[in-house]
């Protein structure tokens, strides 16, 4: 038992049906179908050999794409085949969640065999609008479709899908209900690390916030900041022409458009008052890049405004991070610095991965941008601690209840 979760060591799963709720959504190739990244697939692949290798009779519950994203909205037969290659064993796939093909493949199953079912969100109890709109309670969840059709062929509950955990969804908090239930090695590690980086980070602790999902990077930001869990934060990406602006810097047209277009004015209200109250603790660039006629062109920032969109850290705001960073006792970062996916705009979010790599600190890294960055420039393996989360990361690290958390919490306590 951690944090008053049940662990895969307090069960026993041999000869067991387990429903294992894992989180594998993954971009897709739009030519070929298959995944472009595995990174959750690897995370949670431990805990599915595990299971397996103990003789549980593992089924697999996952979701791939979501409700408001259609083009991502697939199958999850892809993942069977990978999924196979990283835990060694065959993983079987049925393109079916609750039917009566599901039921019966579920019902044959052996010891030590995996089945993946069809992606989640076919059902329409686990659409994304469900969760928003209805906000049923986990009692509640716990009598809809999937729930009531699968728990009675489980013996055990296991959550590995800690990139899920801020939602309420029938597969995430529903189960807990009314079986034993357990978190994953995944979603332990991720516990672990988070809880280690909000409560005792090793000082001094910095944060390193870019990206464009500044939805995110704020509250994270402004509930750090209050806890006393960060003792300095680098802003890059459009979080730091968002608090330019909030310092009464003329960023230019283009990147005030920018801002105006993708509906985050209100973040530039909310830099004030960051900055207001933590302005000595918050670092913002002092050069910034555009892209001119094709070529790369650093502008100071008292030389702004600028005609082009500002797309990347400039050398010397570089240089500062790469102190900071390197002096640090903890570096978290989520979010990259600039357009890293272009040659132009690369060298910030370059720059400032190596320079994590490199740091003798505890480094963590979270988002999905972050890890697609880390991936490319070739360093996997070289920090301390990858989050496979997102949206949950911002959650926990923002100190707001988790859904699933909670509904684990109350399985180990009922089931005990």
């Amino acid at each position: 038992m951690k944090y008053g979760i049940a662990t895969l060591d307090d069960l026993d799963v041999a000869g067991k049906v387990v429903l294992c709720r894992v989180d594998i959504n993954a971009p897709l190739d739009p030519e070929t179908g298959g995944l472009r990244d595995t990174t959750r697939l690897e995370g949670c692949a431990p805990t599915v050999a595990e299971l397996a290798g103990k003789g549980a009779r593992v089924v697999l519950l996952a979701h791939q794409g979501g409700d408001l994203e259609y083009h991502n909205y697939a199958s999850t037969e892809p993942h069977a085949a990978v999924m196979s290659d990283l835990v060694g064993r065959p993983v079987g796939f049925i393109d079916d969640v609750v039917g009566p093909a599901a039921r019966e493949r579920i019902a044959a199953l052996a010891d030590g065999e995996v089945l993946l079912l069809d992606n989640v969100r076919f059902v329409a109890e686990e659409l994304t609008l469900f969760e928003r709109k209805l906000e049923l309670t986990p009692e509640q969840q716990a009598k809809t479709l999937v729930v009531r059709k699968l728990a009675p062929l489980a013996d055990l509950y296991v959550c590995d899908a800690f990139a899920a955990a801020h939602r309420s969804q029938p597969s995430l908090v529903g189960f807990e209900q009314v079986l034993p239930s357990a978190m994953g090695r995944l979603f332990e590690r991720e516990y672990e690390n988070l809880s280690h980086l909000r409560e005792e980070p090793d000082r001094p602790c910095v944060f390193v916030l870019g990206g464009t999902k500044i939805q995110e990077a704020f509250p994270m930001m402004a509930a750090a900041l209050r806890d006393g869990v960060v003792d300095t934060v680098l802003a890059a990406g459009l979080v730091a022409n968002v608090m330019l602006a909030a310092r009464g810097v003329d960023i230019g047209a283009a990147s005030m458009e920018f801002i105006r277009a993708s509906q985050l004015e209100r973040f530039v209200d909310e830099s004030k008052a960051i900055l207001a109250d933590h302005g000595d603790t918050v670092v913002l660039p002092v050069d910034l890049a555009c892209v001119k006629e094709g070529a790369r062109v650093e502008v100071p920032v008292g030389e702004l405004p600028a005609a082009e969109l500002l797309v990347d850290i400039g050398h010397d705001t570089v240089s500062a991070f790469r102190t900071a960073i390197g002096a640090a006792g903890t570096v978290f970062v989520n979010g990259p610095a600039g357009v890293f996916e272009q040659p132009e705009s690369e060298f910030g979010t370059k720059a400032i991965w190596q320079a994590m790599a490199d740091a003798p600190g505890f480094t963590a890294l979270g988002g999905g941008d972050s890890v697609a960055a880390m991936n490319r420039y070739g360093l996997a393996g070289r920090f301390s601690y990858v989050c496979t989360a997102g949206g949950a990361m911002v959650q926990f690290l923002s100190g707001k209840p988790m859904p699933v958390v909670e509904a684990l919490r109350g399985a180990a306590a009922r089931f005990a």
